[in-house]
């Protein structure tokens, strides 16, 4: 997994996989952000099965499924979201790019 840092609150990546969940809690991250929809592409682990892992290892996670233009129900369930997780955060979607649009949300 390649992290891009955002501010030392969130950082993005791309899909992860419920195999790295050790390796994202080794590297400090306390809470997770999936902005990817479920079934997007073939062979992409489900939301719950990244879950599942992430919560075995002490992770909070919330699921902000952007397809398409953000919306303003993604951007209120994701302020809602970063106003409970504990930080740093980690925002996933194909390619990190829909998490670092969500997280630029808060800047406005």
């Amino acid at each position: 997994m390649r992290a891009s840092k955002i501010d030392d609150q969130f950082s993005v990546t791309g899909q992860i996989t419920p195999e790295q969940i050790p390796e994202i809690s080794a590297a400090g991250f306390r809470a997770i952000v999936c902005a990817r929809p479920d079934r997007e592409e073939g062979g992409q682990p489900s939301f719950n099965a990244v879950a599942r892992e992430a919560e075995k290892h002490g992770l909070q996670i919330v699921h902000v499924p952007v397809s398409g233009v953000l919306g303003s129900e993604q951007i209120t369930r994701f302020r809602q979201a970063m106003e409970q997780l504990p930080r740093p955060v980690l925002g996933y979607c194909r390619s990190g790019a829909r998490a670092g649009n969500l997280y630029a949300t808060l800047q406005n």
